[in-house]
């Protein structure tokens, strides 16, 4: 007989994306990736591809190849300048489809190596990321990271208590009991 315990969100941890399988798109376009798994050449379906467990490369180029995208598999997202970056809008988005262990909860700005400012950073849906770069200004392989996150669930307080009432009553049933003898 097992005992289910209810759970809610806590705290944020990194989310492990281990095995992830990875979707994304440039500037809106499909064709704006280009993927590992097709060795990064322009064909349909290279904005598809898992994560590199070598963990030596990146994910993605870019078509235009001015930014490369490497996820890691602790969470940590970073995306590089390839280049000098002219100015101009640049957006991305990353789907995860039902790869991942957990939803995504949050996504977090984690900092930059070469580059300045902030990326617009969005939770798409629990699966779903977005990126906006039109405000960074980039050195060449500049970088910025990001920390993708899930809630860590916990034992709901009222779940805990009932479990340990539970087993409060258990041991009580099984703790041996004095016999008295009446004597007539």
């Amino acid at each position: 007989m097992g005992t289910a315990l209810a759970t809610s969100p806590a705290h944020a941890s990194f989310l492990p994306l281990q095995n992830a399988v990875i979707t994304a798109t440039y500037n809106g376009e499909a064709a704006g990736m280009l993927g590992l798994d097709h060795d990064f050449a322009s064909e349909p379906g290279s904005n598809t591809t898992g994560l590199d467990p070598t963990g030596t490369g990146v994910e993605f180029l870019t078509a235009d190849f001015l930014f490369g995208i490497d996820f890691s598999a602790d969470g940590a997202l970073t995306v590089i300048a390839n280049s000098a970056i002219p100015t101009g809008a640049y957006s991305m988005r990353f789907d995860f489809g039902n790869s991942l262990a957990s939803p995504i909860s949050a996504f977090t700005f984690a900092g930059t190596e070469g580059a300045s400012g902030v990326p617009g950073l969005s939770i798409v849906d629990s699966h779903t990321l977005a990126l906006e770069l039109g405000d960074i200004e980039w050195d060449e392989f500049g970088a910025i990271t990001a920390r993708i996150e899930t809630a860590a669930a916990v034992p709901e307080p009222s779940t805990a208590a009932l479990l340990f009432a539970g087993m409060a009553g258990l041991a009580l049933a099984r703790r041996p009991h004095r016999r008295h003898l009446h004597r007539h």
